[in-house]
């Protein structure tokens, strides 16, 4: 009986230890799964709303560009003598014509000048008249043979040399003649005053600036287009602009584009001609222009909002074979009207692409879409990002 109670006893403390070790076995198990294993990752849902499938589509081909309007007949009046400016008879927004006097000038010391030049024009001319005499004499002398032939060269050559002495002293009359005239503040085109730069009383230098009259019959919107743009462009074509405060459309003609690009932008300078009757428009208004272009050949159009960029490339996350996968693109025109635009390399037609942008988005991972997609013309892009549904985790950033 003794011998049976210490069996029972033995083999309750092994049925405990082998209890024990089981137990630790399968917490050591349980703990190395929780170490090494990695939890299942959520599949992320994407709603119908929020993909659409690439569209082949024609669309509109434009160049948009904007700039300020300039006027390019606008001259500026300078003093062409120094002086005082005694008058000027015109004020900013005055309308002045062609050759109209403008102001007076103090120009006492181009008189002075004049004056001179004129005395010395006489003097000359006093000289000229002598000489002439001489000369003659001499020839009656020499033919009576009072005087050898070498008198009547010196004196023919006196003769000549007071004749050029005349000439320049009238070539400097009508020197300073012309300074006074130019000095003269007349308007040199047709147009209103923009802006006075002196005022009465004050002393002027030559070639300081007086007015600036501006010819607002013509304006020219001057803006700026890319290198890439340029080919498509050729002078002569329409272009509808928008002015800013005219709620009308207006319509003008490219009439200059830029030999060469600016070197720290790339860009060509273009000019569109804008008519203005009534000079309802404004040198300094800012304006947006289009050109229309041919429509080119169907190419396949996403969203514009699908389309992100990194790094210089552009990319969009496509839905193939229930994971998420970022493809790098070319993209090629858009139409703001419809919120597309076109995807040239790096597309297949037939995936779903992500038609705004997520957050946190991972490559490769598990996704699915519920309902069925729309189309990418109709997708409208939303102001603001739409997020995953909530069984779908945060990952790495995909802006």
């Amino acid at each position: 009986m003794q011998q049976k109670r210490k069996w029972m006893v033995g083999g309750a403390v092994v049925a405990v230890a082998l209890g024990a070790a089981v137990a630790m076995g399968v917490g050591k198990k349980g703990a190395d799964k929780a170490a090494d294993g990695k939890p299942p990752e959520p599949v992320m849902s994407f709603a119908a709303n929020e993909v659409a499938k690439p569209q082949l589509l024609a669309l509109v081909n434009s160049i948009d560009f904007s700039g300020p309007l300039v006027a390019p007949d606008t001259a500026i009046v300078r003093a062409k003598a120094a002086g005082t400016l005694l008058k000027l008879q015109v004020s900013e927004g005055s309308r002045v014509r062609a050759g109209q006097a403008l102001g007076t000038l103090d120009l006492a010391d181009l008189t002075a000048r004049l004056n001179e030049r004129l005395a010395t024009a006489e003097s000359a001319r006093a000289q000229l008249a002598q000489a002439d005499r001489t000369h003659q004499n001499n020839l009656r002398l020499a033919d009576q043979q009072f005087i050898s032939p070498s008198a009547v060269d010196a004196s023919k050559a006196a003769l000549d040399s007071a004749r050029a002495q005349h000439a320049a002293a009238l070539s400097q009359v009508e020197t300073v003649r012309i300074g006074l005239r130019d000095a003269a503040l007349v308007a040199p085109i047709s147009g209103i005053v923009a802006k006075r730069h002196v005022v009465p009383g004050e002393k002027v230098s030559a070639e300081q600036q007086v007015l600036t009259i501006v010819d607002l019959a013509s304006l020219e919107m001057a803006g700026t287009v890319g290198t890439h743009e340029v080919p498509q462009l050729s002078v002569g074509m329409p272009v509808t602009m928008k002015v800013e405060g005219m709620s009308e459309p207006i319509r003008g003609v490219l009439s200059r584009i830029a030999p060469a690009a600016d070197v720290g932008t790339r860009s060509i300078g273009v000019a569109v001609k804008v008519p203005n009757p009534g000079e309802k428009l404004r040198a300094g208004q800012y304006a947006t222009a289009r050109v229309a272009l041919a429509n080119g050949a169907a190419q396949l159009t996403v969203p514009t909002a699908a389309i992100g960029s990194a790094s210089g490339q552009q990319f969009v996350w496509t839905v193939e074979g229930g994971k998420l996968l970022r493809r790098t693109v070319t993209t090629g025109r858009r139409d703001a009207s419809l919120g597309l635009t076109e995807v040239l390399e790096g597309l297949k037609p037939d995936v779903m692409v992500l038609a705004m942008r997520f957050e946190n988005l991972r490559e490769g991972g598990e996704a699915k879409l519920t309902g069925a997609a729309a189309p990418a013309a109709s997708v409208s892009a939303p102001a603001s990002s739409a997020a995953a549904s909530a069984s779908a985790p945060a990952a790495s950033s995909a802006s």
